[in-house]
């Protein structure tokens, strides 16, 4: 398939799943919203500066898993991520529930449903190699091939490769697999090491 047709599909796709997906998920979500602010003091959703698309900056809404004052750095980086969660934190992050909010990124053409996870502003070696690699052409997404094959645990050289072997292997078939194979680690909890 082209890429300008693909493009379109692909953002067709995100538009349609995404506002179903809200629709599905808007009491489960008010819920959620409820259980983050009578757990902990401060804002429910935690919105943290991104790197989109040709390394623009963007804000990417998640429900607050960490207490007030947490560095605004990427988990494996705290020496004791443990001791940041809030009281339901650790059960948001393990079931991926704190990601529900991207949705608003995916409905305003931040991100996509696929794509390589959105890096942190300040996670400059993983900028870097996406740069060099050509992978900062494609829109970050909820989900990629390097989520489900490592997520967490992957280490930055290796999230970047399996970032080009998406973007050369992209196609609408490969993101519906990744999505099926997503909801399948999400529900084995595999891969989330925080």
């Amino acid at each position: 398939m082209q890429a300008p047709r693909l493009a379109l599909l692909k953002r067709l796709f995100d538009l349609c799943a995404g506002l179903c997906a809200l629709v599905l998920l808007l009491l489960p979500g008010f819920l959620l919203c409820a259980l983050v602010a009578l757990t902990s003091k401060g804002p429910v959703f935690y919105w943290s500066d991104r790197v989109g698309q040709h390394n623009r900056i963007f804000r990417m809404p998640k429900f607050r898993t960490m207490k007030m004052g947490t560095p605004a750095v990427a988990t494996h980086l705290l020496s004791n991520p443990q001791a940041h969660l809030t009281p339901i934190g650790g059960f948001l992050r393990r079931s991926s529930l704190d990601e529900l909010p991207q949705l608003w990124s995916i409905l305003m053409g931040d991100m996509s449903l696929v794509g390589p996870r959105p890096a942190l502003f300040n996670q400059e070696d993983l900028i870097e190699l996406r740069t060099q690699a050509g992978v900062q052409g494609l829109l970050p997404g909820l989900t990629g091939w390097a989520q489900i094959n490592g997520r967490d645990e992957l280490p930055v050289p290796d999230k970047v490769r399996l970032d080009v072997e998406y973007l050369h292997r992209q196609s609408f078939f490969f993101d519906l697999n990744i999505l099926w194979l997503t909801a399948l680690k999400v529900v084995r909890r595999e891969g989330v090491s925080h």
